[in-house]
């Protein structure tokens, strides 16, 4: 059981992530928030960068787990995959959610 999700980590916490980013892009477009911070920068701009690298850093600790003796599984061909898992939610995120800090935030 525990190769299991050693396997479905990554994805599962990218999917995750991606609902909670994109949710955050919903309530703030739907509740119209607004604002600067810093002067230059607006604050759903910021909200949004934040919760992009928050997504990215959760998954460079997942494969820092992966990568560790403490977690990864004693047989090869497990932690072959979870590995290889967990690098493709790392790419899922930066890619996925890259557009909710490179674009406009609402239409």
């Amino acid at each position: 059981m525990k190769d299991i999700i050693r396997i479905l980590i990554a994805p599962l916490v990218w999917l995750a992530s991606f609902s909670a980013v994109y949710a955050l892009h919903g309530l703030i477009c739907g509740h119209g928030i607004d604002g600067t911070v810093f002067g230059f920068l607006s604050l759903p701009r910021m909200l949004m960068g934040a919760a992009y690298g928050a997504a990215v850093l959760v998954q460079l600790g997942l494969i820092w787990g992966l990568h560790s003796e403490r977690f990864s599984s004693p047989t090869p061909f497990v932690r072959f995959v979870s590995r290889a898992t967990g690098w493709v939610g790392l790419v899922a995120a930066i890619w996925s959610l890259l557009p909710t800090v490179t674009t406009t935030y609402c239409l």
